[in-house]
């Protein structure tokens, strides 16, 4: 303990300077994780990080997967959810089974279960690499609603792959009836323990005495419970986490206050930026030892480096394949939604499902999934384990260095969005929401005042002044009945808002980002 306490400070102070030199290059943040963990790994002296395969998934999943479904936007989910399902499921079978397939035939003693295995660990992009990739560029909402809805889904469907592989593996045979079966109620009793779950959590945060502090500490352990008890019942933790992260997040409004609101946003963001940066040097800092293991079993570096090379060849040309198949299947079965004409229209249709198949990083769940295989399997080695591993581990590296360091370039270059772009279409929605929300306001206080048959002067000039939100130096005027009645606008606000997000045209990240300003207003209310 005396050992790895430091260490595991030290990995925490490089994951911040590290993150803080990305900014500056502007670069995504695991590129710069994943070859620093590289480069730490080959000093001497440093201990070994081992951690037990059956503790991998549930130590760092739950959270990833639970603040990520906090965040998306389920709007937008529905919105484009023939494309996110054809992504997170068509797709990743495909690239499981294209993975399969070449590497049975190119990898001796690879048996088509252990390709399916492979193909399960590597066919999920990575939601965190494509997130901090795409940040340095413009793209339009639709395209990262897609990116964030698949890479939430396609964790589940990759990580059914990889458990029905590895019983394939363990057992030597693969009997369909039983798998059909097994895969409904991975699917069904998942999603439907995660939604009960969630609605019980939501009842106790309701009707507990919470505060900030206890209500983040529950949010904390809620992924943890969900995941666990799915997993146990042998359904999918995954799509548990998911489908109850999307239930919580929809009624956040509802359960949790804007202390617990503005709190809980600054200790997951930092808590899942933590995670992340641990898991990426993680990738790095294994490689040694993996590649002793290589030597172990007989398999030469060069040789380990080429089936990598090949299997992130095979990802990327599954991905854009199947982008291309999705786009043409897009202009036969809905005839309807004419395509924009014209040459730069032509140009941009046909390099956008290149661009969809060159974001392909992969990342943390990959990772995951490799170190959770057993080490043992009937009581001998697990075949192939440690070229599973370095080939994710090339798999990865790659995709995150090529694939992340040339995407914005290419987007850039392309003008693939320059069309779809428009700042000032953005900036009028914003500006139109807000003067709704100056008229809501003014009638609902126009009606309270009309109501109020005592009135009183902060009354009086709130209804004059209530743009001004309470800014003035001179706060020695709000009562606390005045106090009351500004929280209570404030609360109208939120159902205001709450309403117009139901607008499908309306970006809900603004919706968010104003929400969010309501709540610093009513916790600054709140001190005086």
């Amino acid at each position: 303990m005396h050992t790895i306490l430091p260490f595991l400070l030290a990995m925490i102070a490089i994951i911040v300077l590290l993150n803080m030199w990305a900014v500056k290059l502007r670069i995504a943040y695991p590129i710069l994780l994943v070859i620093g963990g590289l480069l730490i790994s080959f000093i001497p002296g440093l201990p070994i990080l081992r951690i037990d395969p059956d503790l991998i998934f549930f130590i760092f999943l739950p959270p990833l997967l639970f603040e990520a479904s906090w965040n998306i936007s389920f709007k937008e989910m529905k919105k484009w959810w023939r494309i996110i399902g054809s992504f997170a499921f068509l797709v990743v079978f495909f690239t499981a089974l294209s993975v399969a397939v070449v590497t049975n035939y190119a990898i001796p003693g690879f048996t088509l279960a252990l390709g399916f295995l492979l193909g399960g660990i590597v066919s999920p992009p990575d939601a965190v690499s494509t997130g901090a990739i795409t940040k340095f560029v413009k793209i339009p909402k639709s395209t990262t609603a897609i990116l964030e809805g698949e890479s939430l889904l396609n964790d589940a469907s990759s990580l059914i792959i990889f458990r029905f592989a590895l019983l394939a593996v363990g057992s030597g045979q693969f009997i369909w009836q039983e798998a059909a079966l097994s895969f409904l109620w991975i699917i069904i009793g998942g999603a439907g323990i995660g939604l009960i779950l969630a609605w019980i959590f939501v009842q106790a945060h309701k009707r507990l005495p919470t505060d900030a502090p206890s209500d983040i500490a529950l949010t904390l352990i809620e992924p943890y419970f969900m995941y666990w008890i799915a997993e146990q019942l042998h359904c999918s933790g995954v799509l548990a986490v998911v489908s109850g992260g999307l239930f919580m997040s929809a009624r956040r409004l509802i359960f949790l206050n804007s202390a617990s609101r503005i709190r809980g946003f600054s200790f997951w963001e930092s808590f899942i930026f933590i995670l992340n940066g641990i898991v990426f040097l993680i990738i790095g800092l294994e490689l040694p030892e993996i590649v002793a293991g290589l030597r172990t079993d007989g398999i030469s570096l060069s040789t380990a480096i080429g089936y990598g090379v090949l299997v992130t060849a095979i990802l990327i040309l599954a991905r854009m394949i199947s982008s291309y198949a999705a786009m043409i299947s897009t202009l036969i079965f809905r005839p309807g939604v004419a395509p924009r004409t014209g040459p730069t229209a032509k140009r941009q249709r046909l390099l956008l499902p290149l661009m969809l198949g060159w974001t392909g990083m992969r990342g943390v769940v990959s990772l995951a999934a490799a170190l959770a295989i057993p080490v043992t399997l009937n009581g001998a080695p697990f075949p192939h384990r440690n070229l599973i591993l370095f080939v994710t581990f090339i798999a990865i590296l790659l995709t995150l260095v090529i694939q992340g360091l040339t995407l914005p370039y290419l987007i850039n270059r392309w003008g693939l969005f320059n069309h779809f772009i428009n700042e000032e279409s953005e900036e009028a929605t914003r500006k139109e929401m807000k003067q709704g929300l100056k008229q809501h306001v003014y009638e609902f206080l126009k009606e309270k005042h009309e109501n109020d048959e005592n009135g009183h002067a902060g009354l009086e000039k709130f209804l004059k002044q209530w743009e001004e939100k309470s800014k003035s130096s001179d706060e020695s005027g709000i009562t606390e009945k005045t106090k009351a009645l500004f929280i209570e606008v404030l609360e109208s606000q939120r159902e205001y808002l709450a309403e117009l997000n139901k607008d499908p045209k309306i970006n809900e990240e603004i919706i968010r980002r104003q929400l969010y300003q309501i709540d610093l207003e009513e916790e600054r209310l709140k001190s005086i």
